[in-house]
C-alpha cells in the first residue's frame, strides 16, 4: 500500500488523536486528516465545577466531591521497552496524598468512556480526591508503537499501573476502571500481579477473548466483531501510525457495512488490506484461529484466576455482548482467585442493560430497555466511588464482601443474592414436543414439564445458509441502533419455516427465571456440519420478547479445541448454552423455547459443507431433524426461582 503521509515518531500530532475521535456513538464522521506536526510539552489546566446541567444531559454535575482539579495532558509513560504511552492526569488540589484511578483505553483518553452516558468524567471523580490517569493503548491516538487487539495489555499495564502509583501526589495504591475492551486491559494488567494494584472495576467484559468475545459456542460473531472493527479500532490505528489513506477508506467502507458482512471469506476481508500487517493484522489471526487454542489460552483471564488476588467489582448486562464471561469472571474469582481475602471481595452487579445503552438519559437502549425507566439506570459511578472509598482509602462505609446484585426483568426490581446461581434455584425441565409441525409457528410445538412418553414424530425444517433466520435483537454488539442487541417482539421471525418454535400453557402464577439456561437437543442433520440455536422468549398476551440466545457448531458439539465433523443422518445430543437471564414471566404468559439453525447476522451462517464462511464461499442446503420422543427426550432446563414475585425487591439501583 503506498504511504500518502511519513509516519513521525513521537512527540506527534495532537490532531493524530483527534483524528478518531471523529467516530460518533452510532456512525463514522467525515473524517479529518492525519497531521505530523510536533506534540506540544504536557498542558496543565485547572478545572472548575462543571456548571449545572439540564435534564438529560450527561454527565451531570451533581454529586461532585470537595477537591478542585487540575488536569494535565499528554504525561508520558515509558514501557519496559521504551515505547511512551501518553495520559490525561488529573490531578485533585490537595495536601494529602490519595489514590490513583487508572483506565487505560484504546478509545480515546479525551473521551474517557463518558459518552454515550456511560460514566461519570474523570474530573467528576478527581473532585472526590483521587488522583485520575485515562492513558491511550499502544498505537492508539496519542500513544506510541504499533497497536495489535490484546498482545500488550499485560506488560504495558503492569509498567503503566507502577508509573501511576510513584506519580506526585499519590499513596501508592491504584484501582482500574472502565469497560468492553476497558475492561480487558484490566484482567490482562492484573494477572501480571503490578504491586500496587490493589482492585478493579471491569465493566461489560468477558473472561475469554476466544469463547463470548470472538467466536460463540464455535460459531463466529459477525455482527459484533466486524463492525466494531472498522468503527472503532482500524480507523483510530491508522490515524495514530498517519496512514490517511486506510482511514478513508475504512471509514467509507463502514457506512454500507452491511455488504461487507455479507462478504466472504472472511481471511480475505478487503477492507483490512489482508497483504498488510500495520493495518489489522490482529483480525486475520482471529480467523486463523477458530478453535480455542494457545493463541487465545495466553490472554484469557479465566486461565489466570489464580493469580489475581484483589478484589474485583463486576458489571453485566442481560443483553450486553460480553454477559456470560462477566458472569463467569466473578464466578472464577470467588471459587479460584489468589488469596482468601480476594475471594471473599468480589462483586457481580447485573442490569437491564445492552453494550452501551446504560439507561442514562442520552443513552439509547433498545427501546424496551429504556421504557423500563430509572429503575434500570446504571449505578456504577456511585457504586465504584463507594467501593474505591472502602478498598483504597479503608473506609468503613457499609460495602459488602461477596455477592450478587441483579435486575428482575418483568418485575423491574433490583435483588440481591450471596451466590450465583442463587442458592435457591430449582432446575426445572420443559421438555419439547409436537405432532410433528413445530416448525413455522404453526401453534404446534408444545413445552410441558412432563417427560414424553410415546414416540411422538420428529419436528423437520430445511436451513439455506443463503436465507439464514435475521437477528431480531439478542447479546451482541455495540449499539441497539445498528446491532443484534437487546429485546424485541419475535413473532415476524416465528413465522418462517425455518424457526420450529415450541410453548408452553398460560401460566398459572408468576414465575421467576433467574441464572443459566440450557437446551439438550436430540437432532440430525443431513450436513456433515451445521449449526443448532436456541432463543428462550416471554410470550405476552400482545407479543414476543426474547430473553437470551445460544448457540453450538455441531462440529464443536464435544470441544471447542478439537472439533469434529458429524455423520450425516445419525442423531446427536447437542447441549447449547443458552446465556444466563432474570425474567419474571407474569401469570397468563407462556415459555417459549425457538429452535433454529442460523442466527445471520449475529453469526456466520454455517455453510453445511464441513467448512466455514472464514476460508471458504462455498454454501449448501441442510435438511434439519428435531427429535422428542421418549428415546430422545429434547427439553429446555431453566433456574426458577420459587421465592420471587412481583414485589420482592428495590426498584431503586444499588448504592453500595
Amino acid at each position: 500500500m503506498k504511504r500518502h503521509l511519513t509516519r513521525s515518531r513521537r512527540p506527534a500530532a495532537t490532531a493524530t488523536a483527534a483524528l478518531a475521535l471523529a467516530l460518533t456513538p452510532l456512525l463514522l464522521a467525515a473524517p479529518a486528516a492525519p497531521a505530523d506536526a510536533a506534540r506540544s510539552a504536557s498542558r496543565t489546566t485547572t478545572g472548575a465545577p462543571a456548571a449545572a446541567t439540564t435534564t438529560g444531559q450527561w454527565p451531570p454535575s451533581t454529586g461532585r466531591g470537595p477537591c478542585p482539579v487540575r488536569k494535565t495532558t499528554d504525561v508520558g509513560a515509558t514501557m519496559r521497552d521504551g515505547t511512551v504511552l501518553r495520559a490525561d492526569v488529573y490531578r485533585p488540589v490537595t495536601g494529602d496524598k490519595v489514590p490513583v484511578i487508572l483506565m487505560r483505553t484504546q478509545y480515546g483518553k479525551a473521551e474517557a468512556e463518558v459518552q454515550p452516558s456511560s460514566y461519570q468524567s474523570p474530573e467528576w471523580f478527581a473532585s472526590h480526591c483521587y488522583l485520575v490517569v485515562i492513558q491511550d493503548v499502544r498505537g492508539q491516538y496519542a500513544s506510541d508503537g504499533d497497536f495489535y487487539e490484546f498482545a500488550n495489555e499485560g506488560h504495558d499495564g503492569y509498567d503503566s499501573v507502577e508509573w501511576a502509583a510513584r506519580l506526585p501526589g499519590s499513596n501508592g495504591r491504584v484501582g482500574m476502571y472502565g469497560s468492553s475492551y476497558v475492561g480487558a486491559t484490566q484482567w490482562l494488567a492484573a494477572q501480571e500481579r503490578p504491586p500496587h494494584l490493589k482492585t478493579i472495576v471491569p465493566a461489560l467484559t468477558s473472561d475469554d477473548y476466544y469463547e463470548g468475545w470472538n467466536y460463540e459456542g464455535g460459531a463466529f460473531r459477525l455482527n459484533f466483531v466486524i463492525p466494531w472493527a472498522m468503527r472503532k479500532i482500524v480507523p483510530s490505528a491508522a490515524a495514530n501510525r498517519g496512514d490517511r489513506a486506510t482511514y478513508d477508506q475504512v471509514n467509507r467502507d463502514y457506512q454500507d457495512v452491511s455488504k461487507w458482512l455479507a462478504t466472504a471469506p472472511y481471511d480475505a476481508f478487503r477492507p483490512f488490506h489482508p497483504g498488510d500487517p500495520k493495518v489489522a493484522p490482529y483480525f486475520f489471526d482471529w480467523i486463523k484461529h477458530p478453535t480455542y487454542d494457545d493463541y487465545w489460552r495466553r490472554w484469557a483471564p479465566k486461565e489466570h484466576y489464580g493469580k489475581v488476588d484483589i478484589p474485583v467489582l463486576n458489571y453485566a448486562g442481560w443483553y450486553d455482548a460480553f454477559l456470560d464471561g462477566s458472569v463467569k469472571n466473578y464466578q472464577g474469582m470467588v471459587a479460584r482467585a489468589g488469596s482468601p481475602g480476594a475471594r471473599d471481595n468480589q462483586r457481580l452487579v447485573i442490569g437491564p442493560w445492552d453494550h452501551t445503552g446504560w439507561g442514562r438519559p442520552t443513552s439509547a437502549p433498545a427501546p424496551l430497555l429504556k421504557a423500563i425507566g430509572p429503575a434500570g439506570n446504571s449505578p456504577i459511578d456511585e457504586m465504584m466511588l463507594a467501593w474505591w472509598d472502602h478498598h483504597l482509602k479503608g473506609k468503613d462505609n457499609g460495602v459488602g464482601q461477596r455477592g450478587v446484585d441483579y435486575f428482575v426483568m418483568g418485575a423491574n426490581r433490583w435483588r440481591t443474592s450471596p451466590t450465583w446461581p442463587l442458592p435457591q434455584t430449582r432446575w426445572q425441565d420443559y421438555y419439547l414436543g409436537s405432532t410433528g409441525h413445530a416448525a413455522g409457528n404453526t401453534q404446534d410445538g408444545t413445552l410441558s414439564t412432563a417427560p414424553p412418553n410415546s414416540d411422538a414424530p420428529a419436528d423437520h425444517y430445511t436451513y439455506d445458509p443463503r436465507n439464514p433466520v435475521p437477528s431480531v435483537g439478542g447479546h451482541s454488539c455495540c449499539t441497539a441502533a445498528i446491532s443484534t442487541q437487546g429485546p424485541y417482539d419475535q413473532q415476524q421471525i416465528e413465522q418462517r419455516p425455518d424457526v420450529a418454535v415450541y410453548t408452553g400453557a398460560p401460566l398459572t402464577r408468576d414465575t421467576e427465571v433467574t441464572g443459566p439456561i440450557t437446551v439438550t437437543l436430540y437432532a440430525a442433520t443431513s450436513a456433515p456440519d451445521t449449526d443448532w440455536t436456541a432463543k428462550l422468549v416471554d410470550v405476552h398476551p400482545d407479543g414476543t420478547v426474547n430473553l437470551n440466545s445460544g448457540i453450538v457448531r455441531a462440529s464443536y458439539r464435544a470441544s471447542t479445541s478439537d472439533p469434529q465433523p458429524v455423520v450425516p443422518g445419525k442423531v446427536y445430543a447437542y447441549t447449547i448454552k443458552v446465556w444466563p437471564t432474570s425474567n419474571l414471566f407474569r401469570k397468563g404468559h407462556r415459555i417459549r423455547l425457538d429452535i433454529s439453525s442460523s442466527d445471520y447476522p449475529q453469526f456466520d451462517p454455517n455453510p453445511n459443507t464441513g467448512s466455514w464462511l472464514g476460508r471458504s464461499t462455498a454454501r449448501r442446503t441442510a435438511h434439519q431433524t428435531l427429535l422428542h420422543d421418549a428415546a430422545h427426550p429434547s427439553k429446555v432446563t431453566l433456574p426458577v426461582i420459587p421465592d420471587g414475585g412481583a414485589a420482592v425487591g428495590s426498584s431503586t439501583p444499588p448504592q453500595k
